[in-house]
């Protein structure tokens, strides 16, 4: 006999499929650079050198972001060994969550065919299936940003007093926001429920929440590595909090300036076509269609949550597609609500729905693969298996001029790089780039500092054996080698290797010898 599934079994079977569609698209593509590389190697070097205190980029203190991220990359590294979609899994699952979280609270406050449908149009969107694979702490603050919206939203919405046990699972996903990305995974879901209790004269309940308790959960999951972090570095709080969040939202000499529209913008391309249904105009719902009303408390919710947030950060001179993230589990519920108003009923609605999904997934397809050929000549991915199966471990790797960032993880290069650069002249004209990401962590560790040196140095260890220079094809640099000898050249980048004679390898040390990421042409893992 057939089986015969319920509608909330076919609900669970969609969220996976659309979560194993979502890491199949993650396993076609290499790491993206500069962001991927960047961070996708701190969890690599965590996972190294052991030091889960604090996230290192080269050797180099790297307090960009708190360490969330980074740890559950070294933990799946460790499991699932040193490739992208390891790195992968963890916004993956992140998104996944936020799925999830869409589904349950929706099929709580409407019905289970649009809280399936908002999961689908969620799941469908280029918000997750793009989004929710690439490797930075966009998704991960954002699940958590939207979990805590939705558990302070249920327990205040459970009666005249809140429910204790969600606001404290709001507690905890604020705390686990602040670890993802720092002061906005407390910030937004705060501003976003002042405005909604403000606007349903809820405000009076915030009294009864459990303060003691909730505080105590998130000062024990935020707090302990801000604190250690601080006793070891005494310019921590000043560098991350002042340097890299206030100011960063302030000023207006970072990277990528955008017009105010820039998210809006964002949102149409981050959830096209699905976006447009939020828009339809609201009506009593038809009962009798299916539809079960959704209360005005929380249709008010989504559009707070939606436009605090944009509003938010459409202020800074800066903007960045991932910021917008956090908006899109309301409105993938608001655009649900308006399709069963104005689709549902239609004649082929279905037929339509599944082309539009089916239309969207070939879109990320599509970019997936077309993106590797696409930046070939931007990653060092084809130069870094001929280095690491040339070079040994205690090889140096020498870089100028450009910084390489996807070659340490691809490699598995066992020490630090050393950058050449005119380091003094660099702290007082370099932008908003890698040489100040390295100069301004460089301040907080003198010994891992000496990886920064300067362009006379290559000179000299191009005399000497066991060094490697790597450098963008066509750099000035490079055409003014001397002892050092062109040894391979990629798509957008050429490996040197040192001119001095080698003294005699011992057996033993030849069978040690080169590095972790060593691949031979078939994929297989090299000695």
């Amino acid at each position: 006999m057939p089986i015969s599934l319920t509608e909330r079994q076919k609900s669970w079977l969609t969220l996976a499929g659309l979560w194993l569609l979502l890491l199949v698209l993650a396993a076609l593509r290499p790491l993206a650079v500069p962001d991927e590389g960047r961070y996708g190697e701190v969890g690599r070097w965590m996972l190294q050198s052991g030091d889960w205190l604090t996230p290192r980029l080269n050797g180099i203190p790297f307090f960009h972001k708190p360490p969330y991220l980074y740890w559950l990359e070294a933990i799946s590294l460790a499991t699932f060994g040193v490739n992208e979609l390891a790195l992968r899994l963890v916004p993956a699952l992140h998104v996944g969550l936020m799925l999830v979280a869409l589904y349950l609270s929706a099929r709580a406050v409407s019905s289970e065919k649009v809280a399936r449908r908002a999961a689908v149009m969620l799941g469908t969107s280029l918000a997750f299936l793009l989004g929710g694979q690439y490797i930075n702490h966009d998704m991960l603050v954002a699940t958590w940003i939207g979990v805590a919206i939705w558990c302070f939203a249920f327990a205040f919405m459970a009666g005249e007093k809140p429910d204790a046990a969600l606001a404290r699972f709001g507690f905890a996903a604020c705390a686990l926001g602040m670890l993802s990305k720092g002061l906005i995974g407390i910030a937004l879901p705060g501003m976003v429920l002042l405005v909604w209790l403000l606007w349903t004269r809820q405000l009076r309940k915030i009294l009864y929440l459990p303060w003691i308790s909730g505080l105590a959960l998130f000062a024990a999951i935020a707090l302990p590595w801000f604190v250690m972090a601080q006793q070891k570095y005494p310019q921590f709080f000043n560098y991350m909090f002042i340097g890299q969040q206030f100011n960063r939202y302030t000023a207006a000499s970072y990277n990528n300036p955008q017009p105010w529209w820039f998210y809006l913008a964002s949102v149409l391309l981050l959830l096209f076509p699905w976006i447009f249904f939020a828009l339809v105009p609201s009506r009593q719902p038809d009962k009798a269609a299916g539809q079960a009303p959704l209360v005005k408390a929380w249709w008010s919710l989504c559009w707070i949550w939606a436009g605090v947030i944009i509003v938010f950060f459409s202020i800074p001179h800066s903007k960045l597609i991932g910021y917008v993230l956090p908006v899109m589990p309301a409105l993938a519920l608001l655009s649900a609500l308006g399709w069963q108003r104005s689709m549902a009923q239609r004649r082929h609605a279905g037929r339509i729905f599944a082309a539009l999904c089916a239309l969207n997934v070939g879109i990320a397809l599509l970019i997936v693969t077309q993106v590797g050929p696409v930046t070939r000549d931007s990653r060092t991915q084809d130069v870094a298996p001929v280095l690491a199966c040339a070079a040994g471990p205690a090889d140096t790797v020498y870089v100028s001029d450009a910084y390489p960032y996807d070659l340490p993880f691809y490699a598995q290069l066992r020490q630090p790089m050393r950058v050449l650069g005119d380091w003094p002249l660099l702290r007082q004209q370099a932008g908003d780039g890698w040489q100040r990401e390295l100069f301004e962590g460089a301040d907080f560790d003198v010994q891992a500092a000496r990886v920064l040196q300067s362009p006379a140095e290559l000179a000299g260890a191009g005399a000497k054996p066991g060094n490697w220079f790597v450098a963008r094809n066509g750099s000035k640099t490079a055409q003014e080698l001397g002892d050092w000898k062109r040894f391979y050249q990629g798509e957008g980048w050429t490996l040197y290797r040192s001119g001095g004679a080698s003294a005699p390898e011992s057996p033993e040390a030849a069978q040690h010898k080169g590095l972790p990421g060593c691949k031979d042409h078939r994929g297989n893992q090299g000695q």
